[in-house]
């Protein structure tokens, strides 16, 4: 299993440095030293405590739907001419942009503050890792 280093695994989380080493001196987060003395936590148990406790608002929507990839945010700004519109989203810490039509940007009352739901149906996502991180 890859070993993560205390301050990546705070990046990664959305938490500080000092959150991770409580919840290593909590028994909640397993420790172990990597080969120079860091501290450094299983991968696979921290994307267990990521998914345990990750905080997803509510889809205001309450729409059933297949696409399983659905954020929540508020719209952060709109670029719109007489026939598109470029829609951006700040969902936690993921900015999500969609290009639509400028009809469907006025019948959905979009406007910078509103809450919107990106869903995201693709059939190919590119997954890539970092350069040196195993």
């Amino acid at each position: 299993m890859p070993q993560i280093r205390v301050r990546d695994a705070a990046l990664y989380l959305g938490v500080s440095d000092d959150t991770v080493r409580r919840w290593i001196d909590a028994g909640t987060l397993e420790s172990s030293r990597d080969d120079a003395g860091r501290t450094v936590v299983d991968g696979l148990a921290l994307a267990q405590l990521a998914r345990d406790n990750a905080v997803l608002p509510p889809d205001p929507s309450e729409v059933g739907r297949s696409a399983r990839n659905r954020f929540v945010g508020l719209v952060t700004n709109i670029l719109m001419d007489t026939v598109m519109a470029q829609v951006e989203l700040q969902c936690g810490p993921h900015r999500v942009v969609s290009l639509m039509s400028s009809e469907a940007v006025r019948e959905l009352g979009l406007e910078p503050g509103s809450v919107a739901v990106a869903v995201v149906k693709a059939t190919t996502v590119i997954v890539e890792t970092p350069p040196g991180k195993d």
